[in-house]
């Protein structure tokens, strides 16, 4: 996750229009195994990026002095049975984009929330990593997003809600989103034209849940996770467009320690 992004949310900064009405998560089935997951060592873009890094194993965990990093290799078979409370409050959001250069950050409209385990956390943003952070089931994939929430009573906390990408159908939200990024690092641009981020979610998908960290610096260990685990598609061009803005921006999986991951349907 992206620390520069997310070091104004520990600053507490905040993150309307037409409500969801609130809606658990429901089961889920495996995940898809289709087109492109890629290699681990393979960027997504067909020619290399201005900001890629050669040969990258994901595969080892990098050694930390901490027990609660991320991201983590998620293996399915290994996470437990979990039943959590969860309900979504999404609005519209305008979109507020700014190309950072290591990643592609939207800020959302204040008014939307998650409701999780019986505490509150504001929608602030989300923002991109190419490849993805987290593995699941040894497979790193061409694309991870992440939803940043502050929780409403102590911004310092997050939850972050990872959604995994593979090369298939174009993706909608990417499709709004991608022709208004600024073309330059440093840029931002502030449009009228709206998003709808609970459209990401799929019915019938579960999610991996788990307590980490950040996963650029401070690597904060403040962050509960949910990691879907539904594969989504989102356009080769889609996933090839950001990748040449952020490059490679994975950190590497860290080990799991005595940490407990599981499985909520």
């Amino acid at each position: 996750m992206d620390v520069k992004s997310v070091s104004s949310l520990l600053a507490f900064s905040l993150l309307a229009a037409c409500a969801h009405a609130p809606s658990p998560l429901a089961p889920a089935s495996a995940p898809e195994s289709g087109a492109a997951p890629v290699a681990a060592a393979a960027a997504p873009s067909a020619e290399p990026s201005p900001h890629a890094a050669g040969s990258i194993n994901y595969l080892d965990p990098e050694s930390s002095e901490h027990h609660s990093q991320s991201p983590i290799n998620i293996v399915s078979s290994r996470a437990v049975p979990g039943k959590h409370s969860v309900a979504f409050h999404y609005q519209t959001s305008k979109e507020h984009i700014q190309n950072l250069g290591h990643t592609v950050k939207v800020t959302y409209d204040v008014g939307s929330s998650v409701d999780f385990d019986g505490k509150s956390y504001d929608l602030a943003q989300f923002h991109f990593h190419t490849p993805s952070e987290h593995l699941l089931d040894g497979v790193t994939y061409p694309m991870e997003m992440h939803l940043v929430h502050q929780e409403h009573d102590h911004p310092e906390r997050l939850l972050v809600i990872g959604v995994l990408f593979k090369e298939g159908l174009p993706n909608s939200l990417l499709g709004t989103l991608l022709p208004s990024v600024p073309a330059h690092e440093g840029e931002k641009a502030d449009l009228a034209t709206t998003l709808d981020a609970s459209s990401l979610f799929q019915p019938g998908e579960g999610y991996f849940h788990y307590d980490g960290s950040l996963t650029t610096p401070p690597y904060s260990e403040v962050v509960t996770w949910l990691v879907l685990d539904q594969v989504h598609d989102a356009g080769a061009d889609q996933i090839e467009a950001l990748n040449r803005i952020e490059g490679n921006n994975a950190r590497h999986i860290q080990a799991q320690h005595a940490r407990m991951v599981d499985h909520a349907k």
